[in-house]
């Protein structure tokens, strides 16, 4: 019995050793025809074990090779994907999920196990596409804070002068022409875009929103774009929007009108002032009269390489034959001249209850303001130079 027993023991010890060779062989022969450094590689990518209890989550993962090929989806829409210090593996792959930019995230925790790089995901912005792999993303997030650059985009900025600034941060993929081509086509699917104009060319100023970012070297125009738009979806909330839909105002006419207040106001609490003179003019049908409108119009400056004419006359004010020359055309403008502040947005959806309908230098940054005519004659007479 006993010399039955060692003989049991000793063929059951043998199986085991076939089997597992029989695995490897068959990983070998049908999986993984070709071998690369000593590392059988299969179909999918996905490298053979060095470990043995690595096994399983590797015959998983085979099962599911497919799904690790695919992407989440065809639309190479740039996204904007942060991810926060110290944040785990797995609450990294929900988020991934919820934004479309991978289909299933317990696969994509259990690529980031076997490939063992947990620890190496980096925090930092990035720009995925649902195009993408899971692969791809896995490499991706290992690499945020490498070469990153800090952009500022002021507010009052035309798109021009944004492209302008841009073009001096030393971005790698960054072309000026294409960035304004971009713009100018305005072809992103964001509701409140809704508004604009139904034209060939429906263009992104004054959504451009005024922000300090951090990019990487490398980001692309249209990533560019997307970060200062999803940003603007952010900031102008739906109170904001509630506030100027009160005033009967689209959200375009009300960031055409802050557009204006950006330009024209300088002390931050006259943002709300400034803002209730220019709706007071549109309720008397009263031209706006804003001669940062005709600016706009005039455009660049060469011989002073500016896109804002200063000093600038009456008489040139008036002589602009441009749609976006208030001085020439009642009502406002066809759209935004420059991309606001969320201040000026706030004070066009809450303005100042005033009856101004008048408002003149005084020259320290700050304006006189008048209900008549007769006492913004007062004021030109008090305050010019």
């Amino acid at each position: 019995m006993r010399t039955l027993g060692r003989l049991l023991a000793i063929l059951f010890v043998l199986f085991s050793i076939l089997f597992v060779c029989g695995v490897f062989v068959y990983i070998y022969n049908v999986l993984t025809p070709k071998a690369d450094g000593g590392l059988f590689v299969t179909r999918a990518g996905v490298p053979t074990p060095r470990a043995v209890e690595d096994m399983a989550l590797y015959l998983y993962l085979q099962q599911r090779k497919d799904e690790l090929l695919a992407p989440a989806g065809s639309d190479p829409t740039p996204v904007r994907f942060t991810i926060s210090p110290g944040e785990l593996p797995a609450n990294v792959a929900t988020r991934l999920e919820k934004q479309g930019l991978i289909k299933d995230a317990e696969l994509f925790l259990n690529l980031v196990k076997y490939q063992k790089i947990g620890t190496k995901i980096q925090a930092g912005e990035y720009v995925l596409r649902k195009t993408m792999t899971m692969d791809e993303i896995i490499d991706a997030v290992q690499h945020g804070l490498a070469k990153m650059i800090t952009i500022t985009i002021r507010p009052g900025w035309r798109a021009e002068e944004i492209a302008d600034y841009l073009a001096t941060r030393g971005l790698k993929n960054y072309q000026r022409d294409q960035f304004l081509k971009l713009v100018r086509e305005g072809k992103f699917d964001y509701a409140f875009l809704k508004d604009r104009p139904k034209t060939a060319s429906p263009s992104l100023e004054g959504f451009l929103f005024p922000e300090s970012y951090n990019v990487p070297y490398d980001i692309t125009n249209d990533a560019l774009i997307v970060l200062m738009l999803d940003t603007f979806g952010q900031r102008v909330t739906d109170k904001t929007r509630q506030a100027i839909a009160a005033q009967k105002m689209t959200l375009l006419q009300a960031l055409t009108l802050a557009s204006i207040v950006e330009r024209e106001a300088v002390a931050a609490n006259e943002r709300p002032i400034i803002a209730s003179v220019f709706l007071n003019r549109l309720k008397k049908k009263m031209f706006l009269q804003s001669d940062s409108t005709a600016q706009y119009a005039i455009g660049y400056q060469s011989a002073t390489k500016q896109w804002w004419k200063s000093p600038v006359t009456i008489e040139e004010l008036a002589a602009v034959n441009s749609p976006y020359n208030t001085y020439r055309n009642a009502g406002l403008p066809p759209g935004p001249i420059c991309n606001p502040s969320l201040a000026s947005i706030v004070a066009v959806a809450e303005p100042a209850q005033t009856e101004y309908l008048y408002f003149y230098s005084k020259g320290d940054g700050t304006h006189a303001f008048g209900k008549t005519y007769e006492e913004h004659l007062q004021n030109q007479q008090k305050y010019q130079k």
